[in-house]
């Protein structure tokens, strides 16, 4: 089945029904973003089975006060559109737009049904030739716990690190980078940092032109979202590449897509299938940014290790010598107390798929 194929009739024919399973999901630490802390998180999985196949399993996962479709009524829309396919066995693409999360969940699940494996498309990723390249994550915190967290991406192999800054003095975040520049050089670690909007336009130039003296590859959303003139502005002029991210939200349509990449012309963008219009949804973003020369990279948005193999799998289908892969942000999901069984492992800044015989029904089940 390709990433289109949910919007064909032919699903119809094979008589799929959908169950609907919540899961709370518990951090092992409070994750700190700009958008509070988080403890838990909520999922819904989507169980698709037939006469077939038993069970496929895609993962819904908004993120609280950040996805389009994190709505109150969040779990009847979704029941809704379940048992509307369960009665006709058909998806409307267009009617999902506005909720990327559960488009992903629904792509994802029938994608595992068809494929019957948890080799999701078959590529060099998921025949564990080759893994992606993916950068460490610094999570928010004090000078102390990151700069711990620093040495512990170094330790493990990563040879592209993002931190995501806003949460202490911007001083101290200076430090924190020039410590490790003085002992690496841009060609041996890439250093990547997250705003998540935390500059005021007025701020932000003088703060990129510090963070440029760093050789830092690139910053993502160093203003809010929303401010379209203001952003245009500082990708225009800034000595930093801008990657978007949060601006991208409830961009649904093509024609959206198009009129924010042609009016801000950032020179990345960062895809989150959950967030920005599920697998098809960012197809979309990459063939719309291709036409402007923009890069991409594709990260999660605290999925489990289900949503995290679906992501990994599809970010692997593009054709990386095209695309100039650049390192992606994904992880392994070992950020939750309770998980199914992982399906992939990092090594030397690298993802590969793991293990080789992993049964994800038969863990999700027992889960």
């Amino acid at each position: 089945m390709s990433k289109y194929d949910i919007d064909s009739h032919y699903i119809k024919d094979y008589h799929i029904h959908i169950d609907i399973i919540p899961r709370c999901l518990y951090f092992k630490k409070p994750v700190k973003t700009s958008r509070g802390t988080y403890t838990h998180r909520k999922s819904w999985f989507l169980c698709a089975s037939s006469r077939y196949n038993p069970m496929g399993i895609g993962e819904c996962a908004p993120l609280p006060g950040l996805s389009c479709d994190d709505i109150p009524e969040y779990e009847t829309v979704l029941s809704a559109i379940c048992e509307k396919f369960n009665r006709t066995g058909i998806i409307n693409l267009e009617e999902l737009r506005p909720y990327p999360s559960i488009l992903f969940g629904l792509e994802t699940a029938f994608q595992h049904h068809f494929a019957n494996s948890t080799t999701l498309w078959v590529t060099r990723f998921s025949r564990r030739i080759e893994g992606i390249p993916i950068n460490g994550l610094v999570w928010m915190g004090s000078y102390e716990d990151m700069a711990r967290q620093v040495e512990e991406k170094l330790e493990a192999g990563f040879r592209c690190i993002k931190l995501k800054i806003g949460a202490i003095n911007f001083d101290d975040e200076l430090a924190l980078l020039k410590q490790i520049r003085a002992r690496f050089s841009a060609q041996e670690i890439e250093l990547r940092v997250d705003a998540n909007g935390a500059f005021s336009p007025d701020e932000a130039m003088m703060k990129l032109n510090r963070l440029a003296e760093l050789d830092i590859h690139s910053i993502e959303q160093p203003i809010r979202a929303g401010q379209w003139e203001e952003m245009a502005r500082l990708t225009a002029i800034s000595p930093i590449p801008i990657a978007l991210d949060e601006e991208l939200i409830d961009c649904n349509t093509p024609e959206q897509k198009r009129e924010l990449l042609s009016f801000i012309r950032p020179q990345y963008i960062i895809l989150k299938p959950s967030l920005h219009g599920g697998l098809h949804g960012c197809d979309e973003w990459i063939e719309e940014a291709r036409k402007l020369q923009i890069g991409w990279w594709a990260t999660s948005a605290l999925e489990s290790n289900i949503g995290l193999n679906a992501i990994a799998q599809w970010c692997s289908t593009y054709d990386w010598s095209y695309e100039n892969m650049l390192p992606q942000g994904l992880g392994t999901g070992e950020i939750f107390t309770n998980n199914c069984e992982r399906l992939s492992i990092v090594r030397n800044g690298h993802l590969w798929i793991y293990p080789p015989d992993t049964d994800v029904r038969k863990s999700f089940a027992s889960w």
